[in-house]
């Protein structure tokens, strides 16, 4: 056995720890999840609990961290999986660590804490980030506020979505640095305000393939209405089962796929000559706004 050493660290000039954590158990019936951050057990989560239950030891089993938020409650921070399998075992209360910090220090706490193998889905640490008001994370909401989009914050079956919702976090996380806001936001338009506004379009692979044709050409992306009268007449559903649907692909084969169609599309349906006449121009990664509503497939 060896004795904790420091020797070779280096010392932090400051540290700012805040106040000391307490020890103590609580009742399971006490404590709360925070759903602006954290979302509900599903998938493989769902087993998560069962293991722990199945092999429910205290030897592995850590202090949940709370943090107090109303008289003789607490919001877990983290723990949401093992207070659950504790509760499905039959236990009364479990050992908390509890932390005295506001909701976004909450927020900033769970997604520090989780980042790491095992940590919620990228989603979920998105929405803990926004929650801790980050900077790059509150950016991209409005983003996707200002394009019609709702970036879901944990898996959604997609029979169980609703048009405009995505679950594609990186991929727009990606686009936004690759492409830049006013690309980002006009592809997120390109379905959110055309007849493709329906469930599963805001694909990982479908943003990337958007950004990278419209950055490609940067006069079209730019060209106000008669870019989304050009996209009302494309189907993107059908363009990207096409693209997915031969074989195995890789995912970049697949964005290449579903880009070349897209632009095969839009020469047809947006030709060069004649544009200065169709097209009314307005604010890069603005189009769309004077629409009154998103419309689908099922409206033409």
């Amino acid at each position: 056995m060896k004795t904790i050493s420091t020797e070779g660290f280096e010392k932090p000039v400051a540290i700012s720890p805040g106040p000391e954590p307490t020890l103590r158990w609580i009742p399971i019936a006490d404590l709360r999840i925070d759903s602006h951050y954290q979302g509900p057990i599903t998938g493989l989560r769902r087993r998560d609990v069962q293991r722990i239950a199945q092999a429910f030891s205290w030897s592995c089993f850590t202090p949940v961290v709370v943090a107090p938020f109303e008289a003789g409650k607490f919001a877990i921070i983290d723990g949401q999986r093992r207070t659950t399998a504790a509760a499905l075992i039959g236990l009364q209360s479990v050992p908390c660590q509890i932390v005295a910090a506001d909701r976004e220090q909450q927020a900033l706490a769970f997604g520090t804490i989780n980042r790491g193998i095992g940590s919620p889905s990228r989603m979920a640490r998105h929405a803990a980030a926004v929650a801790a008001s980050d900077a790059h994370a509150v950016g991209l909401a409005d983003i996707c506020v200002r394009a019609g989009v709702e970036l879901l914050r944990y898996p959604v079956p997609l029979d169980r979505q609703a048009p405009g919702q995505t679950m594609a976090v990186g991929a727009l996380i990606q686009c936004l640095r690759r492409y830049g806001e006013n690309t980002l936001i006009t592809a997120l338009q390109c379905v959110t305000q055309t007849t493709n506004n329906q469930p599963g379009v805001l694909s990982a692979r479908m943003i990337k393939a958007l950004c990278a044709v419209l950055n490609g050409d940067q006069h079209l992306r730019d060209s106000g209405l008669a870019l989304l009268e050009a996209f009302d007449a494309i189907d993107l559903i059908a363009v990207q089962n096409a693209a997915t649907g031969k074989g195995d692909v890789s995912d970049v084969s697949a964005v290449e796929r579903i880009a070349h169609q897209i632009r095969l599309e839009l020469s047809r349906l947006f030709p060069r000559m004649g544009t200065q006449q169709s097209v009314v121009p307005m604010a890069p990664g603005a189009i769309g706004v004077t629409r009154r509503r998103s419309r689908t497939r099922a409206d033409v």
